[in-house]
Order: C-alpha cells, then sequence, then structure tokens
C-alpha cells in the first residue's frame, strides 16, 4: 500500500517562521522532480477564505477570529481532513503546512496519515525565538499581524497549544523529525531541507 518515493512532509513552527514560505519552495521543487503530484494542504489561508463564506459556521468562526481567540479543534481538523478525504489519491507526496495547532490534533493527524499508509512522515519544526517571531510578525504587516496584542495572545498560543504537538512529533518514532534553525536564510533553511528529504 505505501509507496517509499513518495514523501509527507509536516511543517510546523512559529507564527512568522516562514511554514509558508518553506513549503511553497518544496511543493514546487517536489512538482519539478515530477516524479508525483503534490498534494499541498494549507490550513491557514483556508481558515482565512472559510471566514470570509456566508454559512453561520463562517460567522461564528470570524467572531472569534475577530475575537483574538484560537479556533476549535474540529474546525482545524475538518481543514485538512476533508481535503485528505476528497483529494487524496494514494500517488502523490503530500505537503502539510499549518496543521496540526494542538495535541490532539497532531494524534488525530498521526491517526489519519496511519489510515493512508504513509509510513515514515518528515516533520520540519523551523524553530525560532519567541522575539524573532514578533520582530517578523510586526515587520510583515499582514492584516492579522498588525495588533501587538494579538501576536501576542498567537505567540502564547505557541507556548500553551502547539508546543505539547511538537513533542509528540519529536518523541514518536513513527515519524522522522528535524529541527530547523528558522533565523536564517530562507535559501540556506531550505538547501537544509531538501538536504534532509
Amino acid at each position: 500500500m505505501e509507496n517509499s518515493n513518495l514523501k509527507t512532509i509536516i511543517l510546523i513552527g512559529r507564527s512568522g517562521c516562514g511554514k509558508g514560505t518553506q513549503a511553497n519552495l518544496l511543493v514546487h521543487k517536489l512538482e519539478e522532480e515530477g516524479e508525483a503530484p503534490v498534494l499541498y494542504l494549507e490550513t491557514g489561508q483556508r481558515f482565512r477564505d472559510f471566514i470570509e463564506g456566508p454559512s453561520f459556521s463562517s460567522m461564528r468562526s470570524r467572531e472569534i477570529m475577530d475575537m483574538g481567540a484560537l479556533q476549535p479543534s474540529f474546525l482545524a481538523t475538518w481543514m485538512w481532513a476533508n481535503e485528505l478525504i476528497e483529494k487524496m489519491t494514494g500517488r502523490e507526496h503530500l505537503v502539510i503546512d499549518g496543521s496540526p495547532r494542538k495535541l490532539n490534533e497532531a494524534t488525530a493527524l498521526a491517526s489519519a496519515l496511519s489510515f493512508y499508509g504513509r509510513a515514515k512522515p518528515i516533520v520540519i519544526h523551523l524553530n525560532v525565538t519567541r522575539d524573532w517571531a514578533r520582530e517578523r510578525l510586526m515587520s510583515r504587516g499582514r492584516a492579522d499581524d498588525i495588533d501587538i496584542a494579538d501576536i501576542e495572545k498567537r505567540l502564547d498560543w505557541f507556548d500553551k497549544e502547539v508546543a505539547p504537538a511538537i513533542e509528540f512529533f519529536r518523541n514518536d518514532e513513527r515519524f522522522q523529525f528535524l529541527d530547523i534553525n528558522g533565523e536564517r536564510s530562507i535559501e540556506i533553511i531550505q538547501q537544509d531541507i531538501l538536504d534532509y528529504i
């Protein structure tokens, strides 16, 4: 069932660490190689698109975002699980960016990857300090990064919620865990990732 040439890569790290940039470069590289198509799951953008929708669920999610609170796990899990269920063929590389964000989401993702027969997924932790992430978020000027109080909430949330998910992957032998210093140039980080995978 498992094709050992197919890669499963999860990018995880603090807000502002460059996950999206590295994921896009990685997707492009895998597509260039042409051995298999790439299914790219990017939940951050999906959430931003979702909250603009007209449904009651979108409205509730928008209210949560406006309060600067964390979206519920069931909704975050649905974002990537729905994509897997609808789009997975079993013949593609899989790149996941922005999930999981909590320990229970990490265990749900582990069960999904086991279900799909994805052996030894690679978890890439782009490791940056809180101070570095704060400066990056303040300087990039995206609409959801402007308020310093909101930035601090997001950084607190990482320490409380995401860090245990990272430790789960680090200590689970089903995963290959790569801890990368994210406070370097995009090109050097990308080369480290490519050298590993």
